[in-house]
């Protein structure tokens, strides 16, 4: 078990033209982590692997187990979290102390905070059919949630600008409450009382769908990274 590997299935570059079925399969994926975040063939729902145990936060709202399934794009390390400290705040303020927890802007990470919200906005993606669109297209096809007053995890992932297009600049986290009744991709955030912890990583896996004729094919030239920005955010 290598804690220092953070292990990529996919890219989030090429979800940009709507390769969207999945590569992977979810038990696979566990063999390299039991910990992270992703999605399913179609984009259906939003993925957060805690211990072991995948969650699918679906756009109807129902979070559920999953033990099978392909994805088309997920990121998983094996849990070695390091406390930093309480947070609370705003979502901005919350990722600045992160980064400064984190010491550089340069190396992937993972982030985890535990606690209570005072305000939690999140999406799910509703599951996509073929002919798949655009990523872009998918964000407006989107279910939004808000919570206040829940308790729960946020975690995710830091990813250096220099690796754009591999994955989203910046942090992508998203969200489990403690009654897994409520979660989904982050759009935005208040820490009531939070603690954090993270992980920071020596080494990446990207792997890559090598087998698969789509993506083989596809043609993954344009503005990858200005899609990628505007469907996660």
């Amino acid at each position: 078990m290598n804690n220092q590997l953070l292990y990529q299935h996919g890219t989030l570059g090429a979800l940009v033209p709507g390769l969207f079925q999945g590569t992977l399969a979810v038990a696979e994926l566990l063999k390299h982590g039991d910990t992270g975040i992703g999605t399913l063939t179609g984009l259906d729902g939003e993925l957060v692997i805690i211990d072991g145990v995948v969650y699918q936060v679906r756009a109807s709202g129902q979070v559920t187990v999953i033990e099978n399934g392909q994805v088309p794009f997920a990121n998983v390390h094996f849990a070695a979290f390091k406390p930093a400290g309480d947070v609370s705040g705003a979502a901005a303020a919350v990722q600045q102390q992160m980064l400064a927890a984190l010491g550089t802007h340069n190396l992937f990470a993972a982030v985890q905070v535990r606690g209570t919200f005072a305000h939690m906005t999140t999406r799910a993606v509703k599951a996509q059919q073929r002919p798949y669109p655009g990523l872009a297209a998918t964000a407006a096809d989107q279910a939004v949630f808000s919570r206040d007053q829940v308790a729960g995890t946020l975690l995710g992932y830091w990813s250096p600008q220099l690796y754009a297009g591999m994955a989203s600049p910046g942090f992508h986290l998203h969200f489990l409450a403690a009654d897994h009744q409520f979660g989904g991709h982050v759009l935005d955030y208040t820490v009531a009382a939070g603690t954090l912890a993270t992980q920071v990583f020596s080494d990446i896996q990207l792997h890559l769908p090598t087998t698969d004729p789509e993506f083989l094919n596809a043609d993954l030239d344009g503005d990858l990274l200005g899609d990628i920005t505007k469907a996660e955010h």
